[in-house]
């Protein structure tokens, strides 16, 4: 099959490009901007949030994959909720269903509802409901935190760790996440291009071990070959307090929303396992494979 993946220069993206390209398939990803010839993968320039800038480029493909995503705003750089998850959605479907197209995989995020109180949240429901109403052949995932080689969240908080043996805590720390390899991810979509049942589906992806906050801090330090770091507990009531405020510094480490979705946890039920017929890698053995190297 020939795919036409936006996102594909991402975290994620990267890993499901060289799945797509092991499993046999043809790859053409949509870029931003041009970066360095691959002779295994076809790259067209576009703006994901102006259709007409790649619309003809999803000619000749037999799937699309949206991996277009972000965990921060930056209104004043045009970079929204509303435009990347939304608008951008919205385009590739126009694009899918003008050109023939009739598969379609979508990225969302663990914790997408109807009733979701985060901006991130709500705009990835809209871009979910954007999905399910266009009549495509479509399948939505979402994941957990995912975790892996270059990826934000653990690779951030190892960096802490590394210079000092103290983190922060908001709150109680005793919040609950599931991380999902990337591997583990990227496998569950190449996989779905070729299972017909999981057309009309939405799998909410998790990984093997579900651990408090606290918790995954101290894995971390162990992969780090690191004694478990100092966690002094911020006052939460105080940090709704700063957080507005200091969000607006690019550099501020959260956002509120970023605030609320941790206190929501990232967990579910291993459903998605009995679908696709595989284990998730464990977190501790995951993380320490690269960890370890840096």
């Amino acid at each position: 099959m020939k795919i036409f993946v936006a996102g594909g220069t991402g975290f994620v993206g990267e890993h499901l490009v060289r799945e797509l390209l092991k499993c046999g398939h043809s790859v053409r990803t949509l870029a931003h901007n041009r970066t360095a010839n691959r002779g295994d993968i076809e790259q067209v320039t576009g703006d994901i949030t102006r259709v007409e800038t790649f619309e003809q480029s999803v000619g000749g493909c037999d799937a699309v994959i949206n991996l277009v995503g972000i965990i921060r705003e930056f209104p004043a750089r045009g970079t929204t909720f509303e435009m990347l998850h939304f608008q951008a959605t919205k385009n590739l479907l126009e694009a899918a269903t003008i050109n023939g197209v009739s598969r379609y995989l979508q990225m969302s995020a663990l914790g997408t509802r109807k009733s979701a109180v985060s901006l991130y949240h709500q705009s990835k429901w809209r871009a979910e409901e954007a999905v399910r109403k266009n009549g495509l052949e479509w399948t939505i995932f979402r994941p957990s935190l995912i975790f892996g080689p270059h990826d934000a969240f653990i690779n951030m908080l190892a960096a802490q760790l590394r210079l000092a043996p103290v983190i922060p805590v908001i709150g109680s720390g005793s919040y609950r996440l599931q991380p999902i390899h990337v591997d583990d991810v990227v496998r569950c979509f190449v996989l779905a291009l070729k299972m017909p049942e999981t057309i009309g589906q939405t799998y909410e992806l998790s990984g093997k071990d579900r651990l408090s906050y606290e918790e995954l801090l101290d894995m971390i330090a162990a992969a780090l070959g690191r004694s478990q770091p100092f966690k002094p507990h911020l006052p939460l009531a105080l940090m709704k307090l700063i957080i507005p405020i200091m969000q607006k510094v690019p550099q501020f480490p959260i956002t509120m929303d970023q605030l609320q979705m941790l206190l929501e946890e990232s967990i579910c039920s291993s459903e998605w396992q009995q679908a696709f017929g595989f284990e998730p890698r464990g977190l501790r053995e995951g993380i320490a494979e690269y960890l370890s190297k840096t």
